[in-house]
């Protein structure tokens, strides 16, 4: 395996959570739409990863790719506030289906996991500068 795989790896890496990171973004400016574009409340959305194959001799993987954007289904949290316009007949109001702590917990995951690819592409880098300067010497 060669030092440009690992770039495309690491940078597919990266790009897969710079989505994620968005997807916990808008989860959180929704947290409190009560109407949606479909009529309801705002649901949550979750990305679908897969990994990249590519029959390359041994080594098979190519990092990940995005197979789609997930809405989840979890049933809307029902509050009590007959007073907001979006209250039904018996006051209560359909909320979106985000958690906040679940959204931070995802939020410092992707981050997490998003540092892990870039250290891995400077390491690579690192590799290719010091194989560079072996070959002038």
């Amino acid at each position: 395996m060669g030092l440009l795989p690992a770039w495309a790896i690491s940078a597919s890496g990266m790009a897969a959570e710079q989505l994620r990171l968005d997807l916990v973004a808008t989860n959180l400016a929704n947290v409190h739409t009560t109407r949606a574009a479909d009529g309801g409340p705002y649901r949550r959305r979750v990305a679908l990863f897969a990994e990249k194959l590519e029959a390359a001799g041994r080594f098979a993987g190519r990092g990940v790719r995005v197979v789609g954007i997930w809405k989840d289904t979890s049933p809307a949290q029902l509050v009590y506030d007959p007073n907001h316009p979006d209250a039904d007949a018996r006051g209560y109001v359909a909320l979106p289906n985000v958690n906040v702590v679940n959204e931070m917990v995802d939020l410092l995951t992707a981050t997490r996991a998003y540092e892990a690819n870039v250290t891995v592409l400077n390491a690579a880098k690192s590799m290719a500068l010091k194989a560079l300067e072996i070959g002038r010497a």
